[in-house]
């Protein structure tokens, strides 16, 4: 298949590049850093793909989708989940969360196959754009928190309600949502959910978890000035908060 990249990070860009060399199923159509000036490569070129960076300066990877026509199939690499999530929850080809990792992209060229062969259908890209208009919350462009999450399994993709989940955790190098019901592997560690979750929600007490704090039901004093939280969910979990992050967390809570 013929591939086009698109990302402003030149770094960035010749990684891919190595990484899709590298499957030799791959051969690169074109390159740019520029959004801009891609397009018209991009419409000489005509590539089977797009590998496209979302936010970009000056112009972000949607809008400079809706200038081309016709348009390839498109798989999305960022490091905003939020719009990853939108933009796989209407059938894009695929998502890859930065730093992409040669599973990943070998999952994403299978899709791409796939629907090259007509063994899926292709993905609704008007519809894609439209509903991605509807994630700016202030009209400035910036993208609003997100109010779910992915878990991935496999080919399997489950959208979690942020909103059902009392608090993540780390354990044996995997990161969980825990939920009443179940708890959900998620592809981010603890220190990029923080990044990425609204502040006013989630908050962490611990170097492997991530408190929601519309679940804290009571504070306790522990031992070594560490507190304990009890959580509102029907097991009354609890949780440590580390010493450094005691005061943070009483802030927060106007305790």
């Amino acid at each position: 298949m013929r591939a086009f990249l698109v990302d402003d990070e030149s770094l960035a860009l010749k990684r891919l590049q190595r990484m899709l060399a590298a499957t030799g199923r791959v051969e690169i159509a074109g390159t740019s850093t520029d959004p801009v000036e891609a397009v018209e490569a991009i419409v000489k070129a005509k590539p089977d793909v797009l590998f496209l960076d979302i936010e970009m300066p000056g112009t972000t990877g949607f809008q400079m989708l809706s200038k081309l026509d016709p348009q390839p199939l498109i798989v999305f690499t960022t490091a905003y989940d939020q719009y990853a999530l939108e933009a796989f929850g209407v059938n894009s080809v695929d998502y890859l969360l930065k730093p992409i990792e040669a599973a990943q992209l070998a999952r994403a060229l299978d899709k791409v196959d796939r629907m090259r062969g007509g063994v899926e259908p292709r993905p609704e890209i008007e519809a894609l754009l439209n509903r991605l208009a509807m994630l700016t919350a202030d009209g400035g462009g910036k993208p609003a928190y997100p109010d779910r999450i992915a878990s991935r399994t496999g080919e399997r993709v489950e959208l979690v309600e942020l909103a059902r989940v009392t608090h993540f955790f780390a354990r044996d190098k995997l990161t969980y949502a825990a939920t009443a019901a179940k708890n959900y592997v998620v592809d981010h560690t603890i220190q990029e959910l923080e990044q990425k979750l609204d502040p006013r929600k989630f908050v962490r007490i611990h170097r492997a978890i991530l408190l929601n704090l519309d679940y804290v039901h009571e504070l306790n004093t522990w031992f070594a000035g560490r507190m304990m939280v009890r959580l509102k969910d029907e097991k009354h979990t609890e949780l440590t908060v580390s010493r450094d992050r005691v005061r943070a967390l009483k802030e927060r809570l106007g305790v």
